[in-house]
């Protein structure tokens, strides 16, 4: 199936550091070649300063051959500026590590203020430029590959400097890849909200900046969203939570530069409990559609076959395919289960739309299931309350209950959006009254500006 991974798309929004945890997950799953999975590893190694790792793919590549020189030479080289820099910063950690000053950080972690930075000056003599080098330093042990060291001084250099400091964008991409590698979830979680935020308010930035900004976040974000208990609620929320008359930025940003999201987008949809799709599935479809030209995969077509052609048939093909495409993807394969139990749900809920009774059979067919499955799966769902049905043993067959709304519930549909309405048309209408207003206000004055000006006559 690699023609469905999409490795190389996501590769081109993800720091290098992030794109090591998709190799090896191929170099598992056996779908290229394993010699270019080291290579593709090898020149990812090349631009950063994790000598020993690269020394480590580079006798995977050649069994035989002796250790480059040039990479020994680089060796010593990452020693002595690391030295250096640790150096550099070395007052300003253990000032920040005494009972006051930490105290103080914790206070003051993630607000715009300067308080600790003024404390540290006062009380160790503590600089700026020293700040300055923390940042430098803290980007020097990620690239070397310390990212638990790094995550604590990019998160201390947070805690020192204001909003608009020229490198806190930086510094909050470092500190949610530090927590992403480390797979601490719960904290990348809040570094993940913190940098949507930095990027929703900055306002110096122009349009294309921001895009490229947004870009980045959405594909980042799949690490976070499909490994936090709550993640996969704020990816639907993140694209599909649109207000009437306003556009999603982030849903734009996917439809304009990564339509290849669709697929997490599609799968975090049909995971999601029932009760919380009849509204997204709508959007999602319609999203599908529009995107269908410009990228498609199984779990796209699966909802199309669905929804938009209902194709039960080739819904069922491709949904054997997605099983496929679930197993070789890197930040699906721990949703397998779900997204399996919840597509059937799908399944069986559109074929019941239009039939009162069924054959377990048929059923069993649809669901790609056997038919002692298929009717032990009815019952659960039956025994959950999730399903007005009964069985038929006698025929195997499953009987329908009645779909008809209750009258207030009847009421309740119809008038839900009546508010909206109301508020809609009151605004409008005040908009046209003051239109009005000011139009009658011109006239008067163009009135009697031009009596004034008229001569006398004799």
């Amino acid at each position: 199936m690699a023609e469905y991974d999409l490795t190389a798309k996501l590769g081109r929004y993800f720091d290098r550091h992030l794109v090591f945890p998709l190799l090896e997950f191929l170099t598992d799953r056996n779908i290229f070649d394993e010699k270019e999975i080291l290579q593709a590893k090898y020149d990812l190694l090349q631009h950063t300063t994790m000598v020993d790792f690269q020394l480590d793919i580079y006798k995977k590549l050649h069994p035989e051959g002796e250790e480059p020189k040039e990479l020994i030479d680089k060796r010593e080289g990452i020693v002595a500026r690391f030295n250096e820099l640790s150096e550099a910063v070395q007052r300003l950690l253990d000032a920040a590590v005494t009972e006051d000053a930490a105290r103080l950080i914790e206070n003051q972690r993630n607000t715009d203020s300067t308080l600790v930075l003024d404390f540290l000056q006062k009380k160790f003599g503590i600089e700026r430029t020293m700040v300055d080098d923390l940042h430098t330093f803290a980007r020097y042990v990620y690239d070397c590959g310390d990212y638990s060291r790094a995550a604590a001084n990019l998160g201390l250099y947070r805690a020192l400097v204001p909003n608009n400091d020229k490198n806190l964008m930086s510094c909050l991409w470092g500190k949610l890849a530090s927590e992403i590698l480390m797979q601490r979830w719960e904290e990348a979680y809040d570094d993940l909200n913190q940098l949507k935020l930095a990027i929703e308010t900055n306002s110096t930035r122009s349009p294309l900046d921001l895009l490229h900004q947004r870009t980045w976040f959405i594909h980042w974000s799949l690490f976070v969203y499909f490994n936090h208990p709550q993640g996969r609620d704020d990816l639907v929320q993140l694209f599909l939570n649109s207000t009437p008359n306003q556009t999603n930025i982030y849903l734009n940003t996917l439809q304009t530069t990564a339509p290849h999201l669709l697929r997490y987008l599609s799968a975090a949809v049909i995971i999601n409990p029932r009760k919380k799709n009849e509204r997204t599935l709508k959007e999602l479809i319609k999203v599908i559609q529009q995107e269908s030209y410009a990228y498609r995969d199984p779990i796209t077509e699966f909802l199309e076959c669905l929804y938009v052609h209902f194709d039960f048939d080739n819904a069922q093909k491709k949904l054997r395919d997605c099983t496929e495409v679930l197993n070789n993807d890197f930040f699906l394969i721990g949703c397998m289960d779900e997204f399996m139990e919840n597509a059937r749900l799908l399944i069986f809920e559109t074929f019941c739309r239009i039939h009162h009774r069924i054959t377990i059979d048929l059923l069993a067919e649809k669901l790609n299931m056997s038919s002692e499955e298929a009717e032990r799966w009815i019952v659960n769902l039956i025994r959950n309350a999730n399903l007005d049905a009964k069985i038929d043993s006698q025929n195997g067959a499953v009987v329908m209950g009645s779909q008809s709304l209750s009258p207030y519930q009847t009421i309740i549909e119809k008038t839900k959006n009546l508010f909206n309405r109301t508020q809609s048309l009151v605004h409008n209408s005040e908009r046209r009254k003051d239109t009005n207003a000011n139009w009658h206000n011109n006239q008067n004055q163009q009135v009697q500006t031009t009596s004034g000006n008229v001569p006398l006559m004799e």
